[in-house]
């Protein structure tokens, strides 16, 4: 009775332990994310570019091209495959931990114990049958399975397999994040590549018309209508506009590296139609509304996912304050001789048993865990708030440039219709003496300047309708 009695008080003692020691910390959940804005520059419209596939969005078919051996062949994408396959491997690792754990044992050993010894002396009196003693030294042969599995009562196994399918699938919209940047990447770079292309054109033609006329200046400094100094300076830009040729050679073989690099391919001539580059027209874009950044920005989808891998975490960090019931069992066969281990019943061995722990005094670690745990919650929160805020603004800004670009263009093109003109005006004017040679350098030099702005500004352009539809969400679909 009394055996009885202590029993209970064992069992009652572990139970009041147990509740005092799942007492935890709340989790910091103060922090909320900030609202989108209706619309982007009071747009109500929700047509939006983003829903386009790429291959219709880009209508140059070397551009399509080069996108469609890089998505085959550019080692980030492919690392960033091998990514998705380690988190597919995490969620099994997570999902083994929810079963139980089986195994097969088979063992032998032997053990010599002192005869003056409980045990020693027991074995000594001990027959095995009638005249057979109990050997000595004692062997043991063992075979059996055996099993261990800890019982997810808090559910702390579960929410840790959720939180590790959430970053698996936040490591899918990672990659979806680098494809939409690398299609950015070379389809700004390729336009880049037009327009160097474009620029090297009117870089010879300027050399070309330079060099008419130095050799009109010579003519004229022979005439004794010109001086030396006229000549000189003459030639001085011929030579200045022939560097300039070189360093945009240098440009345009860095840009198709650069291109060959995304691609995956060692440095080859990238193919594409070097005709008329100011005639390209970019894409139309359609911004819909900021609400829709949420479903078709890979990378806000993938900070939500990270959001939610964190807070699952905190659940996870705040069951280590509760007890875990572990249960274990073994079965098999066990005998001193191998003879006999098949000997049943006397051989059979089998074993079952339950054990519910909980930490109760220095549970430091576990708060500092905890702690730890909530701290990352809200990195992922203002993560998550960040990315939003960010998104959003790269597509206003982006917007505005088309529009800023589009404006500026225009007038960029009236200077270079106006400055072209002058060139045939400033030379005509020199060649009646009524200007000096220094006017038709400054007229030559301006509209080569001018020129070339033209061309920088087609490819802003053309680079702002492809960053708008990545800023969208654009290319990963």
């Amino acid at each position: 009775m009394y055996k009885i009695k202590s029993y209970r008080y064992v069992i009652a003692a572990s139970v009041c332990i147990a509740v005092a020691s799942c007492k935890a910390p709340a989790a910091d959940t103060a922090v909320v994310a900030k609202p989108l804005p209706e619309s982007f520059a009071n747009s109500k419209d929700t047509t939006n570019t983003a829903i386009v596939p790429w291959k219709s969005f880009f209508k140059d078919p070397n551009l399509v091209s080069l996108i469609d051996t890089a998505l085959q062949n550019n080692q980030e994408l492919m690392i960033t495959l091998q990514e998705i396959e380690i988190a597919k491997n995490d969620i099994r690792v997570r999902k083994g931990a929810l079963l139980p754990s089986i195994g097969l044992r088979a063992g032998s050993g032997v053990e010599k114990v002192g005869r003056y010894t409980s045990q020693g002396a027991g074995d000594a009196t001990t027959e095995i049958k009638p005249g057979i003693e109990t050997p000595d030294p004692l062997g043991d042969f063992v075979i059996g399975a055996y099993a261990n599995w800890e019982v997810d009562i808090w559910k702390k196994l579960r929410n840790s397999k959720k939180a590790v399918v959430n970053r698996y699938l936040a490591t899918v919209e990672g990659k979806n994040f680098v494809v939409t940047s690398l299609i950015a990447e070379i389809a700004n770079s390729y336009y880049e590549l037009l327009a160097l292309d474009s620029q090297l054109e009117i870089v010879k033609q300027n050399i070309e018309l330079q060099s008419n006329a130095l050799e009109i200046v010579k003519v004229q400094k022979e005439a004794a209508r010109a001086t030396e100094l006229a000549v000189q300076k003459f030639q001085a830009e011929v030579l200045a506009s022939k560097g300039k040729e070189f360093d945009i050679l240098q440009q345009i073989k860095e840009t198709e590296n650069k291109i060959n690099f995304l691609v995956g391919q060692y440095p080859q001539e990238i193919k594409r139609d070097k005709s008329n580059f100011l005639s390209l027209l970019p894409s139309a874009v359609n911004s819909g509304i900021p609400s829709q950044l949420l479903a078709n920005r890979p990378d806000i989808k993938q900070a939500e996912f990270e959001l939610s891998a964190s807070k699952l975490d905190v659940k996870v960090a705040r069951a280590e304050f509760y007890p875990s019931l572990d249960i274990t069992a073994s079965v098999g066969v066990n005998a001193f001789n191998p003879s006999y281990l098949f000997t049943l019943p006397y051989s059979l061995l089998y074993s079952v048993a339950g054990d519910l722990a909980a930490p109760l005094i220095n549970r430091n670690a576990i708060k500092a865990e905890f702690s730890s745990a909530n701290a990352r919650q809200l990195q992922a929160l203002y993560n998550y708030d960040r990315t939003i805020l960010n998104a959003y603004l790269e597509v206003s800004n982006h917007l505005s440039k088309i529009n800023n670009l589009e404006k500026s263009y225009d007038l960029k093109s009236q200077q270079v219709a106006a400055l072209s003109r002058s060139i045939d005006v400033s030379n005509d004017l020199f060649k009646s003496a009524r200007v000096d040679y220094f006017e038709v350098l400054m007229t030559q030099r301006d509209a080569l300047e001018s020129k070339l702005e033209l061309i920088e500004t087609k490819k802003e352009q053309l680079n702002a309708s492809v960053s708008v539809y990545k800023d969208l969400g654009g290319g990963w679909k």
